[in-house]
C-alpha cells in the first residue's frame, strides 16, 4: 500500500467477487482537508459495478455454505483483523491524511479500536445460541418439538460516512459477516481510501470467499440509492444524516427490506447545581472540539443552572479558545479540520443563522488565523438562543456548542428532551437520586454520567426518535443481521 497515489492510474480499486477492479466510471479525486491537496485517486463505480456487486453478493449467500459455517467465519473475521493490524502504520497515514482525524484519535475509534473489536464479532460467531430448544407443546392437541433457530437475513448493503470510516465500516462489516451475511459495502465519496484499503486486504490477505465482501466507491450518490432500492439486498445498514436516512427508508419500501439506520443527533449536555460547574463545561467544551465536532453522539447543547450561567461561560470560552485547530498530523491536536469546503461552508451558514435569530458569539464564529489552506473553523460558543433556535434544533457537525440555562432538573430534562432527535447526552452531578432522576428521564440510546465512557464493542450504540432505528454493536447490533425462524416437529 502506497499513501499517495497522485496518478489515476493508480487510484484504488474496487472490491467485486473476490476482484480488485476498476471503476467503469473511470475515477475521483481525493483531498486532504488539512491542505487542500490532491491526495490522490479511487475507483468510480457506475450502475453496473453496483449491479455486479450485488449479484456476486447474492450467489456467494445463495450457493455456499458461508451463512452456515460458523468456525471459519469466525476464522476469517480474525483473519481480517490481524491482517489490517500488520498495515495499522499505512492505515493511520491515509486516515489522517484522507479524514483530517486527529492522530491521537488513531489510536483509538479512528482506526486501531474497530479493528480490535473485529475480535468481539468472531467470539459471537462461535458462542452466540444459534438454536434454542423450547421444548414441546400440544397446540390445538398435537404433540410438537419447537426449535428456535436464528439465520442470517441474506445481503447487506452498507452504506457509511465519512467521519469515523474504520469504526463505521468495521461496525457494520464485521458483524454482518459473523451472523452468516454477505455485504457489499458502500463508503462516503469524501473517504473512499479507507474502504478500499480495506477491500484490497481481504482480496489479498484473507480467506474470505468471493462475493462475501463486495467494496464499491463512487462519487455518484444514486449507487448509494440502487444498493438500497435493489430487490435482492435484505437489509440495508446506514450511517448518516436523518435526512438521507429518510430518503433511504423510502429506497427500500419497495421490497420491504430491513432497514437499519443510525442518523443525526443534537445531544445535551447536562450540569447539575451541585457538580463542579467550570469543571464540567470545560470537559463539554473539550468534547465538542474533538475531530473538530464531526460525530453524530457529540453533545453540542450546554445545560447550564441558571444560577451559575455566569460561570459556566467563562469556563466554557476559556476551554473553547485554548483549543486551537491544529495540523491533525501533530500527535497534540484535538481539532483539526471538517472535511470539505462544502462542510465549512455548512457550518458558517448555522453561525450566521444564530446571529441572524439574536444569537451572540461568545468566542471563534470564523476561520482561524494563520490557516490560509484547509478547511478549519474556530470552536465557537453560542449564546442568547433559546432551545427553539435553529442552532439548538439541527445538527451542525462542526465545533460549535450551544450553551444553554434552565431553572431546575424537570426544566433541564424537558429541555434535552424537545428535540427531534435522542442519539446521546451527559449529565453531571454529586447527588445520586438527582442524576438517577435525570437519567430516567432524557430519551436518549446512551448517557454519559460524569464522564463515563458508553463506547465499547459490547456496548450497544443507537438512538431515540429521528436518530435511529435499531443498534449497533453489542449483542444487540449482531443481532440486527438475523431472521428468526421457528421449526416445530410433530412427534
Amino acid at each position: 500500500m502506497s499513501n499517495l497515489r497522485p496518478t489515476e492510474s493508480e487510484a484504488t480499486p474496487l472490491l467485486i467477487d473476490g476482484k480488485l477492479v476498476p471503476g467503469a466510471g473511470g475515477v475521483f479525486a481525493t483531498y486532504n482537508p488539512a491542505t487542500e491537496e490532491l491526495l490522490g485517486y479511487a475507483a468510480n463505480a457506475d450502475a453496473a459495478d453496483m449491479d455486479s456487486a450485488i449479484a456476486a453478493a447474492r450467489r456467494a449467500f445463495d450457493n455456499t455454505d458461508w451463512s452456515r459455517n460458523h468456525s471459519f467465519r469466525a476464522q476469517c473475521i480474525r483473519q481480517l483483523r490481524d491482517a489490517l493490524m500488520s498495515h495499522v502504520d499505512e492505515l493511520r497515514e491515509i486516515t489522517i491524511a484522507e479524514v483530517g482525524a486527529p492522530r491521537m484519535l488513531t489510536a483509538g475509534p479512528q482506526l486501531e479500536g474497530p479493528i480490535a473489536d473485529m475480535g468481539f464479532a468472531a467470539d459471537l460467531a462461535e458462542s452466540y445460541e444459534w438454536e434454542t430448544d423450547l421444548g414441546t407443546a400440544t397446540p390445538m392437541g398435537i404433540k410438537t418439538n419447537r426449535t428456535l433457530r436464528r439465520e442470517a437475513v441474506g445481503v447487506v448493503g452498507a452504506i457509511t460516512p465519512w467521519n469515523f470510516p474504520h469504526q463505521i465500516n468495521l461496525a457494520k462489516l464485521a458483524p454482518a459477516l459473523a451472523a452468516g451475511n454477505t455485504v457489499v459495502l458502500k463508503p462516503a465519496p469524501d473517504t473512499p481510501w479507507c474502504a478500499a484499503l480495506v477491500g484490497k486486504v481481504i482480496a489479498e490477505e484473507t480467506d474470505i470467499p468471493p462475493g462475501v465482501v463486495n467494496v464499491i466507491t463512487s462519487d455518484d450518490h444514486r449507487i448509494g440509492a440502487q444498493l438500497a432500492e435493489d430487490p435482492r439486498v435484505d437489509i440495508i445498514s446506514f450511517t448518516g444524516s436523518t435526512r438521507t436516512g429518510k430518503a433511504v427508508m423510502v429506497a427500500a419500501a419497495a421490497s420491504l427490506k430491513k432497514v437499519f439506520l443510525e442518523l443525526g443527533g443534537k445531544s445535551a449536555f447536562i450540569v447539575l447545581d451541585d457538580a463542579d460547574v467550570a469543571s464540567a463545561c470545560s470537559v463539554a467544551a473539550f468534547s465538542v472540539c474533538v475531530h473538530a465536532g464531526q460525530g453524530c453522539a457529540l453533545s453540542t447543547r450546554l445545560l447550564v443552572p441558571r444560577s451559575h450561567y455566569q460561570a459556566a461561560l467563562e469556563a466554557t470560552v476559556r476551554t473553547l479558545t485554548g483549543m486551537r485547530p491544529g495540523d491533525p498530523n501533530k500527535p497534540g491536536t484535538v481539532c483539526g479540520p471538517v472535511i470539505s469546503a462544502a462542510q465549512r461552508e455548512r457550518v458558517e451558514r448555522y453561525i450566521a443563522v444564530a446571529k441572524a435569530e439574536g444569537g451572540t458569539i461568545a468566542c471563534g464564529g470564523g476561520r482561524p488565523a494563520g490557516k490560509e489552506a484547509g478547511y478549519f473553523v474556530e470552536p465557537t460558543l453560542i449564546t442568547d438562543v433559546s432551545n427553539n433556535s435553529t442552532v439548538a434544533q439541527e445538527e451542525i457537525f462542526g465545533p460549535v456548542l450551544v450553551l444553554i440555562p434552565y431553572d431546575s432538573d424537570d426544566d433541564a430534562i424537558a429541555i434535552a428532551n424537545d428535540s427531534p432527535y435522542g442519539l446521546s447526552g451527559a449529565v453531571w452531578g454529586t447527588d445520586p437520586q438527582r442524576v438517577k432522576k435525570v437519567v430516567d428521564g432524557v430519551r436518549t440510546g446512551t448517557l454519559s454520567v460524569n464522564g463515563g465512557v458508553w463506547y465499547s464493542a459490547d456496548a450497544p450504540f443507537g438512538g431515540y426518535k429521528q436518530s435511529g432505528i435499531g443498534r449497533e454493536m453489542g449483542v444487540a447490533g449482531f443481532e440486527e443481521y438475523l431472521e428468526t425462524k421457528l421449526i416445530a416437529s410433530a412427534g
